[in-house]
């Protein structure tokens, strides 16, 4: 059952996938075509589960359960990764890699290697005020609230320089 992502409860349940490139609009419609699809007919056990996504700065994907109708399952979430994994086949891209870290500069959304971005911190080019997106939140108010926050109030803060 599709529900706009902005009515979904601020307890509902989150996952966040980050490209490691921005897509383009085209492929930005193609996206919203084939997840609003796999939304509508996502299920737990024959059961409908109350979802949603939204698709931010063109590169991150975020799926959403409230999970005060239904608790998704274990292939429930197997159905929405192997979805993550058709997109990254068709736009020949990585959503799944977790050891990419992105932060703004600017207006710029930049992805890096973990190990980048320690290099960052250490040549002082990312800071405590730099800001990052922090993708282990697992809630929509942690989403709206925590997603996006400098590296000081992330688990980022463990790499700056102190």
């Amino acid at each position: 059952m599709f529900v706009n992502f902005e009515d979904l409860d601020k307890n509902a349940r989150v996952w966040i996938y980050q490209a490691n490139r921005a897509f383009t609009n085209n492929e930005v419609e193609i996206i919203n075509e084939k997840t609003a699809d796999f939304v509508l007919g996502w299920q737990r056990h024959g059961e409908d589960l109350k979802a949603s996504f939204c698709i931010k700065y063109n590169q991150f994907i975020v799926l959403a359960v409230d999970e005060n109708f239904n608790n998704v399952s274990g292939c429930s979430i197997d159905a929405s990764v192997n979805l993550i994994k058709n997109l990254e086949n068709v736009f020949s891209v990585d959503l799944t890699n977790k050891l990419n870290v992105s932060f703004r500069d600017g207006d710029a959304i930049n992805i890096v290697s973990m190990a980048d971005f320690q290099k960052y911190v250490k040549e002082q080019k990312i800071t405590t005020n730099t800001i990052v997106f922090n993708n282990l939140v697992t809630t929509k108010g942690d989403f709206e609230n925590n997603w996006e926050v400098t590296a000081d109030k992330s688990w980022h803060k463990r790499f700056l320089v102190s």
